[in-house]
């Protein structure tokens, strides 16, 4: 009996040994990660002054996520803090005390949100790129000027505190950054006709594949908290997420309200940006989801 509790105690030992080791390694390769430089070559697009260009810049920038980061007025917020091991903050975008965008120029401006990297190439941890990169040169450079005429207000550069079994699936791989999942050699989107029809659709699509994936499926959610809810597919078919969603007008009232037709609250879904998304972007989002093949979820 005690050649068997001997042999067992070792082969703890030696499995404590091997975890820690593990452990250990992937916090050096998330080190290792965040620390590269990803070459990407971009091009500066030319700012708007007038006030449609602004007004469509001001709407981007409410409907499509930014405002749940950066706040309002762009000082930046927390939008995750699990008040032990996990705070998520957006930095200040401004020119104000505490913003990081002084020295940004406008082809700084687009390699930040269309590739998710910082001016000297580094990747910008939790920034949903991939939600952005397929933008209109007209949309980058409308959300662009929006931004940069914002009054300079106070607040502080981003913070990233991530628990340590995040940071060492983020080392091996397992969790990916935006600008390891971008393909940086597309060219920009080519402007389509806004309206409620399918092209239409697919470019509002775009701002879903950060949290639904690539091919809209749903699944977990990356880099996401571990008690956030898998993201719903939104392809048709077996137990799809659309399934609820026959028609748009119920599609429009889960967008205002956050809620399924049954009622029931919906967790994780920005709803502070998405309530703001117009009429005609829901509706096209509708039909281009719609019109999707089947395909499982995840």
């Amino acid at each position: 009996m005690g050649k068997w509790f001997k042999r067992g105690a070792i082969a703890a030992g030696v499995l404590v040994v091997l975890v820690a080791g593990a452990v250990f390694a992937g916090l050096q390769l998330a080190d290792r990660k965040m620390a590269r430089k990803v070459d990407v070559k971009v091009q500066a697009v030319a700012l708007p002054t007038d006030e449609a260009s602004l007004l469509r810049g001001k709407y981007l920038f409410a409907s499509r996520g930014c405002v749940d980061c950066h706040g309002a007025t762009g000082a930046g917020r927390v939008f995750v803090d699990n008040g032990s091991d996990m705070r998520i903050k957006g930095p200040n975008i401004t020119a104000g005390s505490g913003g990081v965008v002084a020295a940004y120029r406008t082809e700084d401006w687009v390699r930040a949100i269309r590739h998710g990297l910082a001016p000297n190439g580094r990747p910008l941890m939790v920034m949903p790129s991939e939600d952005y990169n397929r933008f209109t040169d007209a949309d980058v450079a409308s959300l662009i000027a929006y931004v940069k005429s914002l009054p300079p207000a106070q607040g502080t550069p981003a913070e990233v505190k991530l628990p340590i079994p995040a940071l060492v699936m983020y080392g091996f791989g397992g969790i990916q950054d935006a600008a390891a999942r971008i393909d940086h050699a597309l060219p920009p989107a080519a402007p389509v006709t806004e309206g409620v029809n399918l092209q239409h659709g697919a470019y509002v699509a775009n701002m879903c594949l950060g949290c639904h994936g690539e091919k809209l499926v749903g699944g977990k959610v990356p880099g996401g908290p571990p008690d956030w809810p898998a993201a719903a597919n939104l392809r048709p078919g077996e137990k799809s997420g659309m399934a609820a969603y026959a028609e748009p007008e119920a599609f429009l009232r889960m967008f205002r309200t956050g809620t399924r037709p049954d009622g029931t609250k919906i967790q994780v879904m920005p709803f502070g940006s998405l309530r703001e998304m117009s009429d005609t972007d829901v509706r096209a989002l509708h039909l281009y989801l719609k019109s999707l093949p089947p395909q499982p979820q995840g």
